[in-house]
């Protein structure tokens, strides 16, 4: 794990360098390790090492081919590099490092780009320039693991790991209004936008390539279609998904420091566990809990580790340690909502002193459908299949009969659903609609809408809801959400997070399993409740996990109550016209006789904070740019003293 950063297209090398210092500054909770900085003539990179392979000098980055025409900076975890490292040998290559990104910069050579990319097993975010070709390419991985972003203005690309950085050197300009939007709906900007106008976020499984001034991005790899022939049977489709299991979770246990793997009490985190287990490997089982829950996920999680005989190591959090909201802002370079990330920031922290690599059991309930929305857009779907196109017209006659709260909501949902499609699932959520009719936005929103919303409804796209809505999710919340809670907040504290169930063999296979096997019987996560049935114990298939869910709508109208009502008592947004602090203050008034707070309300009291870090980040700078100023200034009037 690492922050990379760098500028291409900017013949005054001097501004470029200070540029990519800038950023890699901003980097240094990426990898606190080391640092590096390269420089061509029209070419600079920079990087932020969290060391994990090659530990010495050797493996310092950025990485040049022995000429020097050809450099890297990368920031992952190259699962098969051995197998890489081992072929390229045999074609004549000589490797001076144990660092992943050799293997970059030798297969670059031997193959070209394109066949390089599609060799890789892995999480990472990289950055190759070729100095004679003149080129820059910039690639993520393919399930969009780890972040890259960047700004191209008149010819010239800059990136980094993080919206930060790039601000840092310069290159944000104003809020974007729509992605303000968005955020305001979901509670994180989507991959389509960032938070700030003129910078971009590389897509997952994308490409970005610079060339004499000019970019162009191409897709190399996407997810496969659900199966509708040959496919397995239950069975044999838990059979596969255990050994792949095995096979990705061995990949995970490569590395030169200290593995940890996270144990709850759900089975997602027990089957990692498990396959550490089997495959012999010398990990510890981490638990953090709290004391006054001696009865929660960590009684579980000691279950799970007595069933499999592993080593477990519990960290106690003080019953009274309170989650930082201010943390929250620091960890995550745009505004960000998801209330779980304030307890996988805790356990980042209370973990890194045991590990550098945590193993995780993120990313199974997407591909293996473990939310409960798979569970009803599966059986929306098999009902729209039986019913005629004039069922949409006939639901939307007697739609207003049904209210949208209480009990009966559901089954109008469900109605929508089979009869609206994805643009009904959409639409589920009270994001803006909430806002809108409490008043709560300013003038410069009071217009805008998401086009998420906008996303027609049809009986046709119900017959096909859940597929559709998986696609949707993975460009949206999978990658936007769930990918950035977890680098985010381990990567705030130098941890790196791996997760077995990201293995792109492991994600490739499920996601061709029909949807009948992988709800078998309408159980959510069939096949993995299986292995854990038969391999750790029937007694733990129905464990849950808490997701490290945070009270924050009770919080808001209790522990945090003042100071929320004091930071919208002096609000930024409302004074930079984004939001009516009057109508924010009304709702946290009602929302305290309630007794606790609606999202939207929790959604902008992290907004404001983050806003207040980015201005109060801004003066920082602006003062410490004078103070610099100020101080060559006395050394250059102590020069001219000293040579008169």
């Amino acid at each position: 794990m690492s922050g990379i950063a760098g500028l291409v297209g900017e013949s005054n090398t001097s501004l470029a360098e200070d540029a990519v210092n800038k950023m890699v500054n901003a980097l240094v909770r990426r990898g606190p390790d080391a640092e590096g900085v390269e420089v061509w003539s029209v070419a600079v990179l920079g990087h932020r090492q969290l060391s994990i392979y090659d530990l010495g000098d050797s493996g310092r980055q950025p990485l040049l081919s022995p000429d020097g025409d050809v450099g890297v900076v990368f920031d992952g975890a190259i699962y098969n590099f051995q197998d890489l490292r081992r072929d390229l040998i045999s074609r004549g290559y000589e490797f001076k490092t144990n660092a992943h990104p050799e293997v970059l910069i030798h297969g670059y050579l031997e193959w070209g780009l394109d066949r390089l990319v599609a060799r890789l097993k892995g999480m990472f975010s990289f950055a190759l320039w070729d100095n004679c070709a003149r080129r820059l390419f910039l690639v993520r991985d393919r399930l969009g693991v780890k972040p890259l972003l960047y700004s191209y203005h008149k010819g010239k690309l800059a990136f980094a790991s993080t919206i930060r950085a790039l601000r840092a050197g310069g290159f944000a300009q104003e809020i974007d209004e729509q992605a303000l939007t968005e955020y305001l709906e979901f509670g994180f900007v989507t991959d389509e936008r960032t938070i700030y106008q003129g910078i971009a976020k590389v897509p997952a499984a994308t490409i970005v390539e610079w060339s004499n001034g000019s970019i162009r991005r191409r897709e190399y790899w996407s997810t496969p279609a659900v199966s509708t022939s040959g496919f397995p049977a239950f069975e044999e489709a838990v059979d596969e998904t255990e050994r792949l299991l095995l096979n990705a979770v061995e990949r995970c246990l490569q590395a030169d420091v200290a593995i940890g793997a996270l144990l709850r009490g759900g089975i997602d985190a027990s089957l990692v566990c498990w396959a550490i287990s089997k495959l012999g490997g010398d990990v510890k089982a981490l638990t953090v809990g709290t004391a006054d829950d001696p009865g929660g996920e960590t009684a579980v999680a000691r279950a799970v580790a007595e069933a499999l005989k592993v080593d477990q190591r519990v960290i106690q959090l003080a019953a009274d340690e309170m989650p930082d909201v201010s943390e929250l802002v620091k960890a995550y370079g745009e505004p960000f909502a998801c209330a779980s990330s304030l307890g996988m920031l805790m356990v980042a922290k209370a973990v890194k002193e045991s590990t550098t690599i945590l193993l995780i059991g993120d990313g199974s309930d997407d591909v293996f459908l473990g939310y409960p929305e798979h569970l009803n857009f599966w059986r929306a779907e098999r009902l729209a299949r039986t019913l005629p196109a004039s069922a949409a017209t006939l639901w939307a006659s007697v739609r207003s009969m049904f209210p949208d709260s209480g009990l009966l909501r559901r089954v109008r949902s469900f109605a929508d659903y089979t009869t609206g499609g994805l643009g009904a699932a959409a639409c589920v959520r009270d994001g803006l609609p909430m806002y809108s009719k409490n008043g709560l936005l300013g003038d410069r929103l009071a217009r805008t809408r998401v086009t998420q919303r906008a996303m027609p409804w049809s009986i046709e796209s119900a017959r096909q809801l859940l597929s559709d809505f998986l696609v949707y999710d993975r460009r949206m919340r999978f990658v936007g959400e769930y990918m950035t809670k977890v680098d985010g907040a381990t990567m705030y504290h130098a941890v790196e997070a791996r997760s077995p169930f990201l293995d792109q063999d492991l994600w490739w296979f499920a996601s061709t399993l029909p949807f009948d096997v992988r709800l078998k019987g309408g159980q959510l996560k069939a096949v993995l409740k299986e292995i854990v049935r038969r391999r750790i114990g029937e007694q733990f298939i129905n464990e849950q996990e808490s997701g490290f869910d945070i009270p924050v709508n009770r919080w808001i109208v209790d522990k945090w109550r003042d100071r929320v009502r004091e930071t919208f008592n002096e609000s930024y947004l409302a004074g930079e016209g984004w939001i009516n602090s009057n109508a924010v203050l009304g709702i946290l008034d009602l929302s305290i006789q309630r007794g606790e707070a609606p999202t939207q309300l929790w959604y902008l009291f992290v907004l404001e904070l983050w806003l207040r870090s980015e201005r109060d980040e801004t003066t920082s700078n602006v003062q410490r740019y004078k103070q610099k100023y100020k101080m060559a200034s006395k050394e250059r009037e102590i020069r001219r003293a000293v040579s008169r």
